[in-house]
Formats: structure tokens, sequence, C-alpha cells
């Protein structure tokens, strides 16, 4: 027969650290919604046990120590990515839309993605997505080295695309932004329409949906491959 709980009971709890209903997950929960919503800096123990309500030891008690606390948080918001779907019927199409996921999650993600960056966690992160982009290289027939360099390549594209679109010209005077000095640019090398034209604002998407084409389409094959089966034949 269970005992019903005490006041003595209640102040042993309180005590201990740990809160009747509250668990891990709750906390790694409520962790990563601070980080999304205020960014790496915000998370703090004491920030934490105000937000639930509790003590700080209680926060201690069921993560142990900040680090571990933001590696959890990395973990967690890995597995929810490891469930985002890919799209395409061919190798191509398919290999483009796995890594897009990278692409899209990084920017849906930025003060998490920002964290992990700052404790050295970023491949920690990416893993479910970035097996998933290998998975479908290699079902494209893209193995070995060829999905190794295949796989930087977008990676190293991705992270460059997210320097640019995390860039803020506003904190630059406006006449060290990169609009103002190509305007007043005068070389006679190049066509008056270029310098034009290198005044305006990016379209990061379309740029990014290009330069990712380049790539997959210069490592994948257009048709799927025929495997070997047993025995010399094909499936």
């Amino acid at each position: 027969m269970a005992r019903t709980a005490t006041p003595s009971d209640e102040e042993a709890t309180a005590r201990s650290g740990r809160r009747t209903g509250l668990d891990r997950e709750d906390v790694v929960a409520a962790a990563l919604d601070l980080v999304e919503r205020e960014g790496a800096a915000a998370l703090s123990m004491r920030r934490l046990a105000t937000e639930l309500d509790v003590g700080t030891p209680t926060i201690y008690w069921h993560v142990g120590s900040r680090d571990e606390l933001v590696l959890a948080v990395i973990q967690q918001l890995a597995a929810q990515q490891a469930l985002v779907p890919i799209d395409g019927t061919t190798p191509r199409e398919r290999v483009a839309s796995a890594a897009r996921n990278i692409w899209r999650n990084a920017l849906a993600h930025r003060n998490v993605t920002a964290l992990a960056s700052q404790v050295g966690a970023t491949t920690l992160l990416e893993l479910p997505l970035e097996v998933a982009l290998v998975a479908e290289l290699d079902a494209a027939g893209v193995r070995g080295a060829a999905a190794r360099d295949a796989t930087r390549a977008i990676l190293m594209t991705i992270a460059g695309f997210l320097v640019g679109a995390w860039r803020r010209d506003d904190v630059a005077p406006p006449e060290l932004r990169s609009a103002a000095l190509w305007s007043s640019t005068t070389d006679e090398r190049i066509d008056p329409s270029t310098i034009a034209a290198m005044s305006e604002a990016p379209d990061l998407d379309a740029l990014f949906e290009t330069s990712l084409r380049a790539i997959v389409d210069s490592f994948v094959p257009e048709h799927r491959p025929r495997r070997s089966g047993r025995g010399g034949g094909t499936r």
C-alpha cells in the first residue's frame, strides 16, 4: 500500500533538488525552448530554474552540469531533425532534398546551431541529417571517396551560405556596405551592368539552389545505378 507523503517527505525532496512530476526530459525540453527563443547566452541553470518554477538544485539534480545540459539540448534537436522527410524520386532530387534539409534546419534553429558551433558539437547536431545525406548518395551509387567529397562539398557550401545569411550589414557604416562600395566602383574591365548587378542584395535561396544543383549534378549520376547481386546478376 502506497504511503501518503508527509511534510517532512516534501522537505527532504526539496533539499535533494528533486520535484515530483518533473523529469530530465522536461528540463532538456525547456532548455531547448529557451535557447530557441532567446539564444545560448540566456541558458543558465538559474534562468532555467525560474522558467520551470523550481529551485536551481533541481536542475543540477536532473541534468548535471551546464555542459551536460548543452550537449543534451543539442542531442534533443538532432533527434528531432532525424525525422525530417526526404523528397524526390530521382537520385539527384533525393540527394538535393537531403542537403536542403541541413540548410533549412540550420536556418530554422539558428540559436542552437550557434550554440553547437560554440562548444564544438556542430557534427553532433547535424549527424542525423548528414547520415541521411550519405545514405542517399550511397543509394545513388556514390560511395567511398566520392561520397566523402560530395558530402564535404555540400557541407562547406552550406557553411558559406550560413555566413552570408547571418551576416549583419546594418552594423557597418552605410558607406562601407557592399551595395555602396560596388555602386561607387569604376573599372573599365567590368561592364557597367555587372557593377549595377553587384550592387543589388543577393537572393540567397536562389543562389543556394544553383550552387547545390551544380554540386549534386557533378557527383550524382542522373539515373540510379543497378547494383550487382549474388552470382554476378543485377537487382
